[in-house]
């Protein structure tokens, strides 16, 4: 077996993160959230929630992969290993957050074609053909059924992969050295000429003044501002863990684990700094979310703006970045579990990955809804529920903390312990039933 890569430091893993952390949530979610349940009021209990979850699950989840050096395959069964049960059961346990993160690889993979044919389409002006929102509509619905943008999405894959095979600090972690800080100072760029519009401020008064107190006392908006968090801070039992385990020993885990609630957490605000006035000035309904708000009426408002082909070279150049970022983590899961535990080089695991990847993403084109549906409403949180408890219950109080604190400036206080164990896991488990019975919160 090849000698395990690592990121070259702190800063290397955590920009790697955020680019994993940082995608479609952030983008098509974040805003109608904020829309839908009180402005600005919405903002405390998402804060709340990403500060928890921060402290807790990301900090698990680096520390876990860290701890074990490897992915989850190997990870979660060294973690029953402990117990006095056997690899086997924990290997086991394993396969669904690895197959989940291969399954919703394949469906995002759909999602960054459509993203890349839009980049492509805005450079030439075709996006912006249609007249009405009709139009718009109807030329998504053509890239949105099956076999509807496949030379896309294998341009997309081809991307990712060519990344991926070169490792994770020539390859994973330069590339998101490169991406993540473009993609800041473009959607940067586009919200400050938003603000340059008439009519911004509208926008403005949905994040900065809030609609309504009465929300905060609304379940709906802490069960929302619970899911934008959980699933924009990337956590599954697989991408982060997997990138941990590249960490180095003397890293600072909650340092690295705090820069990225962080940066996350700005990207959703920069993101909604952005399409919320753009919503408001153009008139249309800042509630919209999901891929009819990117690819059906953003692309309306582009059309409205003064310079708005420009705009949306911008906007969606800036998107593919996240998208590839994210795209690149959920990949690596499976990579590396050939790699890992079947002994496949480097080449040979991405080019396995890879044929799948392009296989299936091609067959679940037409169906790709309620393919990402399931991976993200049951496979995503029982993932990182399985993570929670095998490392803060089975591995038991005194690994934990020792393992968290290697590196540390400072150790955690008294108060992870219970947070993690029983907050962070208990929130976990309220996001699989609640998602289960709302049909999704994230």
């Amino acid at each position: 077996m090849e000698k395990r890569d690592q990121f070259t430091g702190k800063w290397g893993f955590i920009v790697a993160c955020i680019g994993s952390a940082v995608g479609m949530g952030n983008i098509w979610l974040f805003p109608a959230r904020v829309s839908q349940y009180g402005g600005a009021a919405f903002l405390i209990p998402y804060f709340i929630c990403v500060v928890v979850i921060g402290y807790t699950g990301v900090i698990g989840e680096m520390a876990f992969g860290r701890a074990m050096e490897a992915g989850p395959l190997v990870a979660f069964g060294k973690a029953t290993e402990r117990s006095g049960r056997g690899r086997r059961l924990g290997e086991a346990l394993a396969l669904i957050p690895v197959l989940g993160s291969l399954a919703l690889a394949i469906g995002y993979s759909v999602v960054v074609g459509w993203i890349l044919k839009y980049a492509a389409g805005a450079i030439t002006g075709s996006a912006l053909v249609p007249a009405s929102v009709g139009g718009f509509e109807a030329a998504f619905g053509a890239t949105a059924s099956a076999f509807g943008s496949v030379g896309w999405q294998l341009a997309g894959l081809g991307v990712v992969f060519a990344i991926m095979v070169f490792g994770i600090s020539s390859g994973i972690e330069r590339a998101n050295r490169i991406m993540m800080p473009l993609f800041f100072l473009l959607f940067i760029g586009v919200a400050v000429y938003v603000a340059t519009l008439g009519g911004a401020g509208a926008g403005y008064r949905y994040l900065f003044v809030p609609e309504s107190w009465g929300a905060l006392l609304n379940p709906k908006t802490w069960l929302y501002a619970l899911g934008q968090a959980f699933f924009s801070l990337s956590l599954a039992g697989s991408g982060t863990l997997v990138y941990g385990s590249y960490l180095k020993k003397d890293a600072d885990i909650p340092f690295c684990a705090r820069n990225v609630a962080l940066f996350d957490t700005l990207a959703a605000l920069i993101a909604a700094l952005a399409i919320i006035p753009a919503m408001t000035i153009a008139g249309v309904d800042a509630t919209q979310s999901g891929p009819g708000l990117m690819f059906i009426y953003l692309p309306g408002v582009f059309k409205q703006m003064p310079g708005g082909r420009i705009v949306m070279i911008v906007f969606f150049v800036a998107v593919l970045f996240a998208g590839l970022s994210s795209l690149i983590n959920l990949f690596e899961s499976p990579i590396e579990a050939l790699q890992t535990r079947f002994g496949f080089s480097r080449r040979k695991a991405v080019a396995a990955v890879g044929a799948v990847g392009a296989v299936v993403g091609v067959c679940v084109e037409g169906i790709v809804s309620g393919w990402m549906d399931v991976c993200s409403i049951y496979l995503c949180p029982i993932g990182a529920l399985l993570a929670g408890v095998l490392f803060f219950w089975v591995c038991g109080k005194n690994f934990v903390r020792s393992q968290i604190d290697q590196g540390a400036a400072r150790p955690l206080g008294k108060a992870f312990e219970p947070m993690s164990k029983y907050g962070f896991c208990g929130l976990t488990l309220l996001v699989l039933v609640l998602g289960s019975v709302f049909g999704g919160i994230g």
